[in-house]
């Protein structure tokens, strides 16, 4: 669906002239769709500039703050001591949805557990279940992979999957969403989390029950449907300040040919939600 993107930081830049030249920073889980939109938008629209780099939520909302971008990407809303920051900056700022994303929780193939509950999640992740043969597979160690406390994926799945508990001290942090699908298609006890366009045939996405009775796996139709519990929105957000400059471009993501490539990518559609 797309190539793995392995390295923190990832970017593309089209440099013909800079009169509505635009830096976009932030969420790897949006860097591969928001590259595909940036690559559509300059055909149509030669004379644009548009630099794209990934690195996390945390770290295009912290550039938001400071100014070096104009057009933060997340998979997470602002938190609470963010929003305080920008007020105190004399910063008012905007939030767009661009798209949706169904978080699929992957392991190796060669694993037999092929579903797993919310609880069950929980456990592995928090470091209390350590074994997969305590959730019906193999006598084999779980090794847990999972993204690093800048990443809105991070915070995501500690809020819904994990009811705000803290991570295993065990977990082993990556730095960008393509890092945790290789490690996992290598790692025969490894999971991990990822967003649905990650997804890729050396990795099994696991079946979710949020009640302990309704697996369900992740998949455009099943998030379309509402019957996989963890979809969740991408945004944009940026000063009002560069309204001018960013506009055009998330009004082209947000038209039905930038919702075409939003489904092309492997995220959902917001009118598909």
């Amino acid at each position: 669906m797309i190539n793995k993107i392995i390295s923190i930081v990832f970017i593309l830049s089209f440099s013909l002239h800079t009169a509505n030249a635009q830096k976009i920073k932030g969420s790897d889980t949006c860097l591969p769709l928001v590259q595909k939109e940036a690559e559509a938008y300059k055909k149509k629209f030669p004379t644009s500039s548009i630099t794209i780099t990934g690195g996390g939520s945390g770290v295009g909302i912290s550039a938001l703050m400071d100014g070096s971008c104009d057009l933060s990407m997340s998979s997470r809303k602002l938190k609470m001591d963010e929003k305080l920051k920008l007020q105190e900056a004399g910063k008012s700022y905007k939030e767009v949805i661009m798209a949706n994303d169904a978080l699929s929780v992957i392991v190796n193939p060669a694993n037999k557990v092929s579903q797993l509950t919310r609880v069950q999640l929980e456990g592995i992740y928090t470091g209390k279940i350590k074994n997969w043969k305590e959730v019906g597979g193999d006598d084999l160690t779980i090794v847990v992979y999972s993204r690093e406390s800048s990443s809105g994926t991070y915070e995501f799945f500690k809020e819904k999957v994990l009811m705000n508990k803290n991570y295993a001290s065990t977990a082993l942090n990556m730095p960008a969403t393509g890092a945790i699908v290789q490690s996992v298609s290598q790692t025969k006890g490894a999971i991990g989390y990822v967003g649905l366009a990650y997804m890729e045939s050396d990795v099994k996405a696991i079946a979710v029950s949020f009640d302990g009775k309704t697996f369900v796996k992740p998949s455009m139709e099943n998030a379309i449907n509402k019957t996989y519990p963890v979809v969740r929105p991408l945004y944009f957000y940026y000063n009002v300040t560069k309204e001018k400059t960013v506009k055009p471009f998330i009004d082209y993501i947000l038209s039905a040919e930038g919702q075409a490539i939003v489904k092309q990518v492997g995220f959902i559609p917001l009118a598909a939600k």
